[in-house]
């Protein structure tokens, strides 16, 4: 299995100069093969419709079908006249580039994600390093045509090394490094297995009563993001003070992402290690997204990344992960004897009903988190 580490880096200004103009040519590389692929694949339509009122057959020869391998080769012939500057950094920076567009093209062709768009500068920046570009030793990793670049810790996984991918959050960088290791089975098998049933109060409520309260890092400083936004639109275009505005809200925006990752990190790392069987729900994420309500709160609490890391953790563990139909009514169906209430019935303002079937007091996320051990049965885990 692949897995990425993320370690932050301390350059020094020589360095983080070479990182800022690295991501640069990596967007440009980018950006110019996009348009050089949308204006040869123009050019192929216009030759096919030509032929086609024509009557003609189409001379296969004469298409471009643009790729990205062709794209590269294309981009190598002229940069040496056109882009001089490309050759001051490490020629994976182009050309991994457009390898990821080509993978971007691979998965709208198949209907995964929407059509690529252009980069933006300072948005995402990032270059990557195929594996035979960089070394990395201890606590530094060697980068062409820079040396040697200490890094906040040591890589943790023992495995083959596939590549890496530098990039800045709230005006520092890091280096994600992905390694090739063996699923690990690192935690004993307890027997035990619970239903997690996901909200906004409360983050998780397992089948055995057990809620852990969500830690909500954008609520809470809300405020202080509005601030921070309404002084940079306020401050001049290409400015030291927009610079430093902007600097100021990208760390705010850094921190309150640490510490959700961290909550959520310690939360699956605690239920993949405590449950051989964790059973979750199908949530509609993207649909719930949509409701103005909830959509600020969904966002925050992760509920996405909750699963991610639930699913990658219960594969290294050995540990198993089962997933509830989207469409069964968890919360509206009694949990011990299968009587089912309308909607009408139990509004979302109801957090306990009394079930008038079989009596039982349900507690309505408990009740949906056993609901979701009991009829769970999609397997997400491979082992």
């Amino acid at each position: 299995m692949i897995r990425g580490h993320i370690i932050e880096l301390t350059p020094n200004n020589k360095q983080a100069t070479y990182f800022a103009k690295a991501c640069g040519i990596a967007r440009l590389a980018y950006n110019w093969a996009l348009a050089e692929w949308q204006r040869q694949y123009a050019q192929d339509k216009a030759y096919r419709d030509a032929c086609h009122i024509m009557g003609i057959d189409v001379d296969e020869s004469k298409l471009l079908k643009p790729t990205q391998g062709k794209l590269r080769k294309q981009l190598n012939a002229i940069k040496h006249d056109k882009y001089p500057f490309m050759l001051e950094v490490t020629k994976c920076a182009p050309q991994l580039a457009i390898m990821q567009l080509g993978d971007a093209y691979k998965r709208f062709f198949k209907g995964e994600a929407k059509y690529p768009q252009f980069r933006k500068k300072g948005v995402n920046d990032r270059f990557s390093l195929s594996n035979d570009q960089f070394a990395v030793k201890g606590r530094q990793i060697r980068i062409p045509n820079l040396g040697w670049v200490r890094m906040r810790e040591a890589l943790r996984f023992d495995g083959k090394i596939l590549s890496a991918k530098i990039f800045s959050r709230g005006e520092r960088w890091f280096v994600s490094v992905a390694v090739e290791i063996d699923a690990v089975n690192l935690a004993k098998k307890t027997g035990k297995q619970t239903g997690v049933d996901l909200g906004i109060t409360d983050l998780t409520t397992l089948s055995d009563g057990t809620k852990v309260k969500a830690p909500k890092p954008l609520k809470a400083q809300l405020n202080k993001l509005k601030r921070l936004s309404r002084q940079l639109s306020r401050k001049q275009k290409g400015s030291n003070n927009r610079a430093k505005a902007k600097a100021k809200l990208s760390r705010l925006h850094l921190q309150i992402s640490n510490i959700r990752k961290d909550a959520l990190h310690k939360l699956t790392t605690g239920l993949v290690r405590e449950y051989d069987v964790i059973a979750i729900e199908n949530l509609n994420t993207k649909g719930m997204m949509q409701n103005r309500k909830l959509s600020r709160a969904i966002a925050d609490l992760g509920f996405y990344e909750f699963k991610r890391q639930l699913v990658y953790k219960a594969n290294q563990y050995g540990k198993t992960v089962k997933e509830l139909d989207r469409w069964f009514p968890s919360s509206k169906t009694c949990s011990n004897c299968g009587h089912l209430l309308t909607k009408d019935e139990l509004p979302l303002s109801v957090r306990r009903w009394p079930c008038s079937s079989c009596q039982q007091a349900n507690d309505r996320d408990v009740n949906a988190s056993i609901n979701i051990l009991q009829h769970a049965d999609k397997v997400l885990t491979h082992h």
